[in-house]
């Protein structure tokens, strides 16, 4: 199953310098050949998740691809490769065999929408929001249960994004006698305040001002125009010194929560920025894309002029809802409305934005209106883009996309309108599908160290989809079985 699942074969001709393709794409044919992206990237990944050097070197014999986990257990207990303990490369090996499948198993169900769903750094928590002004936080190791109930303030419409601080990076805030360590969590809806909240007390409902206090950030910058803005997008930075925002006034924010003040605002975008994030652990680098179509690129080093990109990446024909960075400052990937996932390499990107997009013809809301099945098969005629990837749909809501974690690098998984789709990225071939959700599943989080990936979705319903070693049901007493389960 794992070979068949990963399609990853590490004596293909990936590493023999065959030519790039530079569109890959999806298919459910299975007549149809796999196809993969530029060499690079291929070779980075495959090297990542290829079998470790230490087992090729001190086991004898031929080396069977994938390396079993016998083998390579026991090749740690012997210390074969000199650590005491597994490489990232080992865990990556590992892991990308066993993708989570196996379910659902529910972690709550409401009545209500959830939005956003995100696992900490180190995977003990999980967060989800929904409709309304309901944030729940999950003790993910002790049983799913319910540590942090927390109700929004001043909140409009629902939340728009949630961010837990990195739980090995503690925020440092001034209180009026000394600092004050906490382990913060930050949502934002359609206003220009961030309110933070400090997940690590006791109290497990949090009632904003009542119970406990949720302070609010005020992104509103000195050249404050006089009229309102909502946050559609907030991530922490990776040691947990600053927030980056994209908002609905076409503009990218950074926040230094240090000295407790907006130490940033850019005028990125001519619409409004759906999606921002950091590129790497420096902080420097900030990916961000808008319903203009366009992924920038913008480097805090080096700002040649007020508002001027590092870099523009052009491809999609319809706005961006998302980007999600591979953390090594090089490659991301983004999802548009044109239902295309895209990977990007900021080394291709340019300084020139104009392209002539004319052919464009159809008028097109993604709230009510499917997708014009014309459209689908358009193409930029300046994409910039390694690989494109297609299957799934957005509609009615800003859709995610996420590469898998450090671990389990070879995949990366797009949601569709009520299925969870896993994909290779070498090849850009679908290796699961996970369907339980009868409404849109807007948001889902990769466990960073396990096979677990949890859903949310528009139908209320929070599941999770684990890979057991044993093929049986986890044991925690709230792990209810919900309704039926199907996967590709």
């Amino acid at each position: 199953m794992g070979y068949a699942m990963s399609r990853l074969d590490i004596e293909s001709d990936l590493f023999d310098g065959g030519n790039a393709i530079t569109e890959s794409g999806s298919s459910n044919k299975p007549d149809e050949p796999l196809r993969k992206v530029d060499d690079e990237i291929a070779q980075l990944t495959n090297l990542s998740s290829g079998p470790p050097d230490g087992l090729c070197r001190f086991m004898p014999g031929k080396q069977q691809l994938p390396v079993s986990p016998v083998r390579m257990l026991a090749g740690r207990e012997g210390n074969f490769s000199g650590r005491g303990r597994f490489s990232s490369a080992d865990r990556c090996h590992m892991l990308s065999r066993y993708l989570p499948v196996h379910g659902p198993w529910l972690v709550d169900q409401t009545t209500s929408r959830a939005y956003v769903s995100q696992f900490s750094a180190d995977g003990s928590l999980f967060v989800a929001g929904f409709q309304g002004s309901n944030i729940r936080i999950y003790d993910a190791d002790r049983g799913w249960k319910v540590q942090k109930n927390i109700i929004a303030k001043s909140l409009r419409w629902t939340v728009t994004d949630t961010s837990l601080s990195p739980i090995s990076a503690i925020s440092r805030r001034e209180t009026s006698t000394a600092y004050t360590e906490l382990v913060t969590h930050v949502y934002t809806s359609m206003s220009p305040i961030v309110h933070i909240v400090n997940v690590g007390s006791a109290t497990t409902e949090s009632h904003a001002n009542v119970t406990e206090i949720h302070e609010g950030l005020d992104f509103i910058s000195d050249d404050y125009r006089g009229y309102s803005f909502g946050i559609f997008s907030v991530k922490f930075s990776n040691d947990g010194r600053e927030l980056v925002a994209g908002s609905s006034d076409d503009s990218i924010y950074v926040y230094d929560l240090e000295a407790n003040k907006l130490s940033l605002r850019i005028v990125a975008h001519t619409a409004d920025v759906n999606t921002v994030t950091f590129a790497d652990e420096s902080g420097n680098l900030i990916y961000s894309g808008s319903d203009d179509n366009l992924c920038k690129v913008w480097d805090r080093r080096c700002f040649i002029a007020k508002d001027k990109p590092a870099g523009v990446l052009m491809g999609h024909l319809e706005g961006i809802t998302f980007v999600d960075s591979r953390g090594d400052g090089r490659y991301f990937i983004s999802n548009g409305k044109d239902q295309t996932i895209k990977l990007w390499d900021i080394r291709k990107m340019s300084s020139n934005t104009s392209c002539n997009l004319e052919f464009r013809n159809h008028e097109w809301d993604y709230r009510w209106m499917d997708y014009p099945p014309h459209a689908r098969d358009l193409k930029h005629p300046c994409d910039q883009s390694v690989a494109t990837y297609k299957g799934h749909s957005v509609l009615r809501t800003l859709i995610r996309c996420y590469f898998s974690p450090h671990g389990t690098t070879v995949h990366l998984h797009r949601i569709s309108r009520f299925s969870v789709y896993i994909y290779d990225v070498v090849t850009g071939a679908q290796v699961a599908e996970l369907k339980h959700h009868t409404s849109p599943v807007r948001d889902c989080s990769w466990h960073p160290s396990y096979p677990m990936l949890v859903s949310s979705s528009w139908d209320g319903d929070v599941v999770k989809w684990e890979f057991p070693g044993n093929g049986e049901a986890p044991s925690p007493t709230n792990n209810k079985r919900v309704r039926s389960q199907y996967y590709y």
